[in-house]
């Protein structure tokens, strides 16, 4: 199962390693981690997505919320959540028709294309992981040259 948690914490040094090192000791994989600090320049907000079974995510919830660090934590409802992740592709280009293709692939994918050059591309896409693996996906044929990811960031709708 895939988890997205949402974890409120005094913004403090190192609070960032004792929550990451709370995952390591219990052997729990982050997928992504998302940081920022949030209109209280007193609070970060983390976000953080993981595979578990319902018991593993239940526990990893409960032990984030004994943390004294911790504000809060959500396990949020992706159907009742807003989430997406930045990414920036560079994407090679063998020839002009290659251009034409992956800019037709990022506009379908509502991405943004940057720095075109003669051999390379760069494609800015904000989507879901799923949407983000699937461009992926298609755009490997090409030759993914390099890819930054940011984590996914996620906010929970209004009355959910």
């Amino acid at each position: 199962m895939w988890a997205i948690l949402s974890i409120l914490v005094e913004n403090k040094p190192g609070i960032l390693f004792k929550i990451t090192h709370l995952f390591r000791a219990r052997n729990f994989n982050i997928d992504s981690i998302s940081v920022g600090i949030t209109e209280n320049p007193d609070y970060s907000k983390m976000t953080i997505t993981t595979y578990g079974d319902e018991k593993r995510i239940e526990q990893v919830v409960k032990q984030l919320d004994k943390m004294i660090d911790t504000v809060k934590v959500e396990h949020l409802d992706e159907s009742k959540t807003v989430f997406r992740e930045l990414c920036i592709f560079k994407i090679n280009l063998s020839n002009a028709n290659d251009s034409m293709e992956v800019n037709k692939l990022a506009n379908a994918y509502g991405g943004k294309v940057h720095d075109v050059k003669k051999d390379s591309m760069m494609v800015e896409l904000s989507a879901t992981p799923d949407q983000v693996k699937a461009f992926e996906e298609l755009a490997r044929p090409f030759g993914i040259l390099d890819v930054a990811r940011t984590g996914v960031a996620a906010l929970q709708r209004s009355g959910a």
